[in-house]
Formats: C-alpha cells, structure tokens, sequence
C-alpha cells in the first residue's frame, strides 16, 4: 500500500504457511529493509482500520465487504510483522495519504473516500517488491476492482445532483469571470462592473436552475418510455395461440429469433421451466425504486445547480463587493476563481479515479482562457467605441 517501494539487496528463499509463499531472508536485514517493511506494516494497518471504519457506517453486504477487505489487510500485516520480527516493536506512522484517508472515514465515510482507497490500492508497490509474495501483489489488485465497484455503487447515487452542482459552479466561475473581465476591459466604472457581475449572477442561476431541471426530467421520462414493461405477463394468457404478436415484442427487444420464440413458449405456458409458472402470469405490479438514479431528481438537479452556479458566480465579484477597483480587484477576482477552479477540479478528479492534479490544472486553464479571451474582447470593443 506504501509508495515506498525499493529493492531488496538480498535475495529471498521461500518458505510455505497457510497455502502462500513468504520470502524468507536468510542474511539480516538492512535498514532500509526494516524502514520499508514498518511502512508497509503501518499502512496496512491504517487501511485495515479505514476499512472498518467505512464498515461502521454501512449495512448489508457492503459492510460485509468492506470487512472483509480490512480482514485481507490483517493478512498482510501478519506478513511484515512475520519479516520484521524483533524489529517491529518499533512502530513507523502511517504516509499521508493513509492519515487522510483515516481521518476521512472516521468523519465523513462518504465516496470521496472510497475513491482515494480505489487510487491507493492502484498504486501498490507490492509487485515490484521482492519483499511482497506474488499473492499479496494480486490482492491488491483485486481489492481495487472491489474498491472500484463500491465507489461506482455512490457515484451513481450522487451522479446526477453532483453533475449539475460541478456544471453550475464551473460555469458560474467561468461566465461571471468572462463578464466582469470584459466589462472592466471596456473602461467601464468599477460600480457597472459590479452591477454587470450581480445581473449575470442572478441571471445565470436561474437560466441553469430551469434548464436542468427540464433537461433532468426529459432525460427521465424519455428513459422510462424506453424500458421494457412487464405488460406481456397479464396479455399472455389471453392471447390467441395461433395469432399473436407477442414474438414481436421479444424480437424489437433485440433479443434472437430463438430465444424470442422459447420466451413466447414459456409465456403461453407451451413449455415448462424451472421457475414458479404462477410468477409469469400475474399482472403487471407498479415497480418500487428509481431506475433512474444516476439521472438524479429534476429537482435536485435544478436546485443544486441553481445554488452552486450561485455560488460560483459570486466570487469573481466579491473583491468589487468589498471596495476594490480596476486592476488591483481584476487581479484578485482571477486569483479567486483560479483557485476555485483548481478545488472543483480536483474534487472531479477524486471521484473519477484520476488525478485531481491533473484534472485541476484543466480546470484552470479553460476557465482562465475563456477569461482571457473574453477580456481581449472588452478592450477591443472599448477602443472602438472610445
């Protein structure tokens, strides 16, 4: 789970305990060895510990696989502690990354976490280390596509509010950066910026509030007009045996000609199944959940993208808010923005897996260039009609 992973100078023999190889090291460690091998202990037993934490907060099989992954955990340190014998009473603090991702599961235990842990077990150096049995550098790789999968179970959860809380901060950011920067570059006064800042706020939050929540339900009434229902369980036992087009329905369905026509069968009770023939022809019962929580509520979508464009569109103004003019706010309001655009990215690169460096640095450079552009524009505009 460390990142520190350097070579062994020996070279290991093996031995065999409970069906895995452990290295066995027949000269005494280095110190480097030792250092490596503490690391290691202490990180295990951090994400063994984030596990459980994450465990307290879930029910069901969720929990009993985040206990399970803290029990692989366990097993792993039983190996350092196995290596480094005497030398463990010792004890080495977690890296960083482990601290935070403790502190982030004891208080929140939300999916930001899981991302982090889905990184931080991508990134192990077990395979590299000859110190590491293979079978511990296959758990790892295991235990991220299990941290993968738990991570996509909250991400589609909060996919369609936090699209639109991102979207609207990200274009309130932008938008009112844009438009502050080129009314100020025409030679307006500070007070028109101002004014120009509030209107686009206001404006914008409301243009982002309806439109997503009339794009979230069209995307959800046009999803539930194409889902299957199960009407053909109630129609099937009136259907003329002869003449039916029940084979259609299958057959528009996509599924192949054979298995529309034993689906048919087993509808029109023409052919026997293993399942509980008086479950296929009870009438259609109205369906409990949302199909469609990855859209998100149209709601939810309008007022988190109403709040957070808000939110977003505020802060190119707040230096005009608090007295500053010209240059020296036009400078403060690029600072602010920046640096919002740099936090809304990272948070986007966390849940996504990826690196919110990267995904910050972008951030920041579409949003600055949008900017940019758009106060060439003001002084251009503002010397033509000087």
């Amino acid at each position: 789970m460390s990142q520190h992973a350097k070579s062994s100078h020996h070279s290991p023999g093996h031995e065999t305990r409970s069906g895995q190889q452990y290295p066995v090291h027949e000269e005494q460690p280095s110190a480097a060895d030792i250092r490596r091998w503490r690391q290691y202990l202490a990180d295990e037993r951090a994400e063994a510990a984030v596990y459980r934490d994450l465990a307290q907060s879930r029910q069901g099989e969720e929990r009993e696989i985040l206990l399970a992954l803290a029990e692989a955990e366990g097993r792993h340190e039983a190996h350092w502690l196995k290596l480094l014998g005497g030398h463990a009473e010792k004890n080495r603090p977690a890296s960083l990354r482990s601290q935070l991702l403790g502190f982030l599961a004891r208080h929140f235990g939300s999916v930001f976490v899981l991302a982090l842990a889905q990184r931080a077990e991508g990134r192990s150096p077990y395979a590299k280390d000859p110190s590491a049995t293979p079978a511990m550098a296959a758990d790892e790789q295991i235990h991220e596509e299990v941290v993968r999968g738990l991570a996509t179970r909250g991400r589609n959860r909060l996919a369609g509010t936090f699209r639109a809380a991102v979207f609207g901060a990200n274009d309130g950011l932008v938008s009112n950066l844009s438009l502050v920067m080129g009314m100020a570059a025409s030679g307006v006064a500070s007070s028109v910026v101002l004014l120009s800042g509030v209107a686009g706020l206001l404006a914008g939050a409301l243009s982002m509030g309806a439109g997503e929540f009339v794009s979230v339900r069209s995307q959800r009434e046009l999803l539930a007009a194409t889902r299957p229902t199960q009407i053909t369980l109630a129609a099937a036992p009136k259907l003329d045996l002869q003449h039916n087009e029940l084979l259609l329905v299958y057959l528009a369905r996509g599924m192949s000609h054979e298995a529309a026509e034993h689906r048919v069968a087993e509808r029109m009770g023409l052919l026997a199944c293993d399942c509980d023939p008086s479950l296929s022809l009870q009438p259609e019962l109205p369906e409990a959940g949302d199909h469609h929580e990855a859209v998100g509520t149209a709601w939810g979508a309008a007022m988190s993208s109403f709040c957070f464009f808000a939110s977003g569109a505020i802060v190119p103004i707040l230096p005009f808010v608090f007295g500053l003019t010209g240059v020296t706010a036009l400078a403060m309001a690029v600072v602010l923005v920046g640096l919002a655009l740099l936090v809304t990215g990272g948070i986007v690169g966390l849940l996504s897996g990826t690196s919110p460096l990267t995904r910050g640095l972008r951030q920041l450079a579409i949003g600055l260039g949008a900017a940019a552009v758009t106060y060439v524009l003001g002084l251009a505009f503002g010397a033509v009609v000087g």
